[in-house]
């Protein structure tokens, strides 16, 4: 049986912390954060969880999550009584950012409890972390793997878990972590409290929650896979190219001071951050090939405006908490849709506004519509100019949200008869730069008479947005 809590936001706005009932030692805290209101997750979640209910809760990235879970996770374990050294609660989380930054949140909100934590993940050496084990906790914040190799080294001991936190499931079966859990899940009691959070709600994360709670409260505060409303979304069509330049153009002319850029390699992240400091736009690039002392130095250094651009890859994406973002930029769409809402949520955070720019070349339309297709809405789309003394953007398309999808799964406005271009054409259609027929001017001086009476003729417009994937037919 699940419960569905839905709450109004007009109500869940003039509700406080301190009616939720919290302790006052975790109300200060966060007063000291600057927060005296709850966010919707927020006031819906923490009194199912301090009920002792299991709860699968669904929200978009940077509207608490991490305190709806840790609030009420604290105060269950400071009112309970401390029998012995092995931790009491396990929060999983997918990358190494994700789980420092959880940690630090319940440092911060359980500074005026009597609760010890420690954070645990690889990358780095095993025996601070078997010394602060030995020494008793009462939380660990992990990462499954390197967990796992403490366990099978026997100096981590799950037996008396009574709650079990995992933050961005979905972000973990992605990255394969599913077995890893699944051997978690095995040295944990049977009885305790589970609780699950994500911004993206797939398939898999409702098989996993199926397997593991039990008479879930579900707590969704916005549609799914929904990106917050204060980000303003924006698309380019650029050449492949050009991305650099243009990337390059648009910080510099535009004078943005802080930028999180996201490409989909590691390779791809440490060939733009070169091309941008020969630019004269100082870059560092953080990513899963990166140390741990390079990584924290890289994000410390992005924090306190030192350098003005930072390039990460997806498995960055998630655990990327900077105040203030102002801007995140996609050089590479992502591969795989849900990836774009975490990305773009590293800025809009907290009931703030910031800008999302994703760059789109021609062979990424297909990626462009699969987003849309999740986010069941249009994404504008310009084309992006520059001359010598400014810039100029032109409006490609400017079509109506989308309000519904059609079952044999065609792009919103398409009709089914109507076959998509070619990658081919496609591909002829961007080199030329023209939007006319592939037969032009510039094509007869390079091509064949023979091979271009053969050739069919381009249309006459073409959007990357009206593709439909091979994929998806």
């Amino acid at each position: 049986m699940v419960i569905l809590v839905e709450l109004e936001k007009k109500s869940t706005n003039l509700m406080l912390f301190t009616q939720l009932g919290l302790r006052s030692e975790l109300t200060e805290a966060v007063k000291t954060k600057g927060y005296t209101e709850p966010s919707p997750i927020q006031a819906q979640a923490i009194p199912a969880i301090l009920a002792g209910k299991d709860v699968i809760g669904g929200a978009q990235t940077g509207t608490g999550k991490t305190a709806a879970f840790g609030l009420p996770l604290l105060q269950i374990l400071a009112e309970s009584e401390f029998k012995t050294k092995r931790p009491r609660a396990l929060i999983l989380a997918p990358t190494r950012e994700l789980a420092a930054q959880v940690h630090q949140s319940i440092t911060d909100y359980g500074k005026r409890l009597n609760l010890q934590s420690a954070v645990i993940f690889g990358g780095v050496g095993f025996n601070p972390q078997i010394t602060a084990l030995s020494r008793g906790l009462d939380i660990i914040v992990a990462t499954p793997g390197r967990l796992i190799d403490l366990c099978r080294r026997r100096e981590a001991n799950l037996s008396a878990i009574e709650i079990l936190v995992l933050d961005e499931a979905d972000r973990m079966l992605d990255m394969g972590f599913i077995r890893d859990i699944k051997k978690i899940l095995k040295l944990l009691p049977k009885n305790r409290q589970n609780l699950l959070f994500s911004a993206t709600y797939s398939r898999e994360v409702k098989k996993l929650a199926d397997t593991i709670l039990s008479e879930p409260v579900e707590v969704e505060v916005a549609p799914r896979n929904a990106t917050a409303d204060r980000v303003d979304q924006e698309a380019f069509e650029v050449r492949q190219k050009s991305k650099r330049s243009t990337l390059s153009s648009m910080i510099s002319k535009g004078k943005w001071s802080q930028v999180l850029v996201f490409t989909r390699t590691k390779h791809g992240a440490n060939r733009l951050t070169t091309q941008l400091n020969k630019d004269g736009v100082t870059a560092l690039a953080i990513h899963g090939n990166k140390s741990q002392s390079a990584r924290e130095k890289a994000l410390a250094s992005f924090k306190a405006h030192k350098v003005r651009v930072l390039v990460a890859t997806d498995i960055a994406a998630r655990g990327l908490d900077i105040v203030s973002l102002p801007y995140v930029v996609n050089f590479e769409l992502p591969n795989i849709p849900e990836d774009y809402v975490h990305r773009i949520g590293r800025t809009g955070r907290a009931g703030l506004s910031g800008k999302a720019i994703s760059l789109v070349s021609e062979t990424e339309s297909e990626y462009l519509f699969a987003i849309e297709k999740l986010l069941k809405k249009r994404i504008p789309l310009f084309q992006y100019r520059e001359d010598d003394d400014n810039l100029e953007i032109e409006r490609l398309s400017s079509s109506p949200p989308l309000h519904s999808r059609s079952n044999n799964r065609s792009h919103p406005n398409q009709s089914t008869n109507s076959r998509p271009p070619s990658r081919k054409r496609i591909s002829q259609r961007n080199k030329t730069g023209r939007k006319g027929n592939a037969g032009s001017d510039a094509n007869q001086k390079s091509r064949s008479p023979t091979k271009l009476q053969d050739k069919t003729p381009e249309p006459r417009r073409w959007k990357p947005r009206k593709i439909r994937p091979a994929s998806m037919k």
